[in-house]
Formats: structure tokens, sequence, C-alpha cells
């Protein structure tokens, strides 16, 4: 089971790409537009999950490209700012499927390989608040454009604080 990731926020998709590995995926990423066509003709995957805001582009504009490509592949539009009207162009679009981030592993997989399919419980872990921690800081700091002086403040967090947090490893789990 093939499955092209298509996402710029890079932790976000390596978690992402490692969790759907466990569940019996085939995962390639892709962080930047420009390499779309040629990851989705040299992998031919069978699923797609495609970020909707992209670095400089919004994913609305790549289904049209993808399905040019792999016309029987699923594709699943993942979003952080949903909207009953993004949802509705996604699916005229040609996209599958809508989901709306954060959404968990089990979620994702159940929406890519269909209601019917049965995934292992065992196989996703709850992350710990450590590492639920980190992913938040990371995509406040992204949506500032990594901007620290704004991150802190819109965490509610001390600026030196917030550059202490940023210099430790991430958790894993």
């Amino acid at each position: 089971m093939k499955l092209l990731i298509i996402e710029d926020d890079v932790p976000f998709a390596t978690t992402l790409s490692r969790r759907m590995t466990k569940l019996n995926f085939d995962c390639q990423c892709v962080h930047d537009e420009l390499d779309i066509a040629a990851q989705c003709q040299t992998f031919l995957p069978q699923y797609v999950l495609l970020d909707m805001k992209l670095t400089a582009s919004s994913g609305l504009q790549h289904i049209a490209l993808i399905r040019g490509i792999v016309p029987d592949a699923k594709i699943v539009l993942l979003t952080g700012f949903a909207s009953i009207a993004t949802a509705v162009e996604a699916i005229k679009l040609g996209a599958d499927e809508y989901l709306t981030k954060p959404a968990d592993t089990q979620l994702i997989a159940k929406t890519l390989l269909g209601t019917q399919a049965v995934v292992s419980e065992t196989a996703d872990t709850t992350m710990s608040p450590e590492r639920l921690e980190w992913e938040h800081i990371q995509q406040t700091l992204k949506s500032n454009d990594g901007n620290i002086s704004e991150t802190a403040r819109q965490l509610n967090m001390h600026r030196r604080t917030l550059q202490r947090k940023l210099q430790k490893r991430p958790v894993l789990k």
C-alpha cells in the first residue's frame, strides 16, 4: 500500500510517515510543491495525503495534477483550516475525502482504506503531553514564520522559556 504524504511541515510529515509505516503503508514524503509531479510519477502511490496549506500554494491547486498522474489513487485532503466551502471545493476538484487536523492515525488509516477496513488498535500509541506540547509549539512557530517573540506571545510564554524549549530535542512519543 503506497502512501504519498504531501506536507510542508517536516516534523509532522515524519511522525505521520513513521506511524503509517507501522500500519503497513509504504510511505514517501514530499515537502516541496515543485516535487509533487515527479514523486507521483516515480512512486505511483495508491493513496495520497495532501495538506491544504502548503508553503507557496494551496493543496487544492495540486489535486488535478495528482489525479492526472495517478487517476486511481485515493486522495485525502488534510487541513487545519477547515470550512464547508473548502471541503466542497476539494471534492469537486477530485479529492476523495477531507479530514481536519488534528486527525489521529487510526482515523487517517480508516479514511484511506475505507470504513470496512480493520485497523490494529495497538499500532498507534497516544502521544505524551511533552510531544503534544512540542508539536503545538512547532505549529505555532510555523504559523508565525519563525518569529519567536510573536510565538511566545501567542503561547502566553516568556520568550526565553520558548527558546529553551526549542533548543531541546523533540520527544519521540
